[in-house]
This record gives structure tokens, C-alpha cells and sequence, in this order.
């Protein structure tokens, strides 16, 4: 019977077209009542279509996607809290916020990226709230990893919200050692510019004085 509905499955989607890249092959219905788009997963972030990871695994159209109720930001700091880099002023597909602090704001893309990385150690970056947090991010599409953070492979995990403080360059070229770090030179430390879960040198990875963004290998 697998086999017949998976045949069945194939049939269907090489005869629905992708509603956001328009070929056919779309094998994802949103799921609400009355709506026939139908979609690649691939595509939906360019469609900015929601698919839940987790219970039925449901699927959501730009238009009946799942929306946040964050309320206006306190600080009106409209800068990602992951990558510092600014976000737009109001709760969007691309911009998403904290539920518990109602305060942080991130990148869709900033927040998957941290997910991956943080597994079971996934929080708010700000307000460092977990199970409130951890299920607004499920429920908007976030996919989460059950594994221990990615970090811990490669050094002991300090307190939480602690600043990655150290050199995880192949080869670290600094005197002082991995852990050495300055305000600015060769010798100041960048941290990923996605998970913030790795850092180097600027000599150690051919950093420019005019370079600020770097990302990590995992990233």
C-alpha cells in the first residue's frame, strides 16, 4: 500500500505547478480550508510559505501562513540581535521576534541558523527564555535539531549568554594563543557572523582592517 500511494503522491504533484517558480512538480498543498496553491519545498522561502517540522508537519501559503503577535519593540532598536545587521521595523516572514521579552528581533535566516547550531540548547539570544520561545519558533517554521549544541564538540560550554572568546582558525598564527584577543589589529578576534558559535583571528583567516562580516566553516 506504501508503494501505491507513493505512486499516487508523484502522480498528483507532476500535475500541480509551483505557484512562486511556476513548473510543475509541486507536491506541497497549503493547508487551509479552500486554498489550492501548491508549492515546492525548495521554494517556499522565495514564496515566504511556512512549513511546521514537527506533529502533522502542516504546510502554509504565504497568505494563511501562521502570523506573530509580537507587540511594538520597547527599544526601538531595529538591529537583529543575532547578526547586528538591521531588520525591518515591522514583525514580517523575513523578521521575527521573541514572543517572551517581546524585544528581540531577528533574521528568519539568523534564527535557523542559530536553531541548527544551539539543538537542545535553543533559546532566545536576548532574553535567553526556551519552551515559550521554542514553540512560537516551531510554530512559525523554524526547524529544530535534537542534537547537543554544536559548540560543545569543540570547547566546554561557559554560562549561558557567555561571548565566544576564542580562535578556532585551522592553525591559530597568534603569539598569545587562541584565547588572546585586541580591540582591533590582527590580532582582534570576529566571531561567525551567523551562529556566533565560532571565532578567529583576523590574521588567522586573511581578514581584512575593512572586513566585518566572516562566517565559520559549519556555517
Amino acid at each position: 500500500f506504501l508503494v501505491e500511494d507513493t505512486r499516487h503522491i508523484i502522480k498528483e504533484a507532476a500535475q500541480k505547478s509551483c505557484f512562486v517558480c511556476y513548473k510543475m512538480g509541486a507536491s506541497i498543498t497549503c493547508c487551509e480550508t479552500g486554498c489550492d496553491r501548491t508549492f515546492h519545498l525548495p521554494c517556499a522561502p522565495d514564496g515566504e510559505c511556512v512549513t511546521q517540522y514537527f506533529g502533522a508537519y502542516r504546510s502554509f501559503c504565504w497568505e494563511h501562513r501562521p502570523q506573530q503577535a509580537v507587540q511594538a519593540r520597547p527599544s526601538q532598536d531595529n538591529t537583529c540581535s543575532i547578526c547586528l545587521d538591521t531588520v525591518e521595523n515591522e514583525i514580517s516572514y523575513k523578521t521575527m521576534g521573541c514572543p517572551a521579552c517581546q524585544d528581540a528581533r531577528f533574521h528568519r535566516q539568523c534564527i535557523q541558523r542559530l536553531a541548527l547550531h544551539a539543538g537542545i540548547g535553543f533559546r532566545c539570544p536576548c532574553c535567553l527564555n526556551q519552551e515559550p520561545f521554542m514553540r512560537e519558533m516551531l510554530t512559525m517554521g523554524i526547524r529544530l535539531s535534537k542534537r547537543p549544541p554544536s559548540w560543545e564538540n569543540v570547547q566546554e560550554v561557559g554560562p549561558l549568554g557567555q561571548r565566544h572568546g576564542r580562535c578556532d582558525a585551522g592553525t591559530c598564527l597568534c603569539p598569545g594563543g587562541r584565547e588572546h584577543a585586541e580591540e582591533e589589529g590582527p590580532w582582534q578576534l570576529r566571531l561567525c557572523n551567523s551562529c556566533a558559535a565560532e571565532g578567529t583571528h583576523r590574521h588567522c583567516s586573511s581578514l581584512g582592517n575593512s572586513t566585518y562580516s566572516w562566517e565559520c566553516n559549519t556555517c
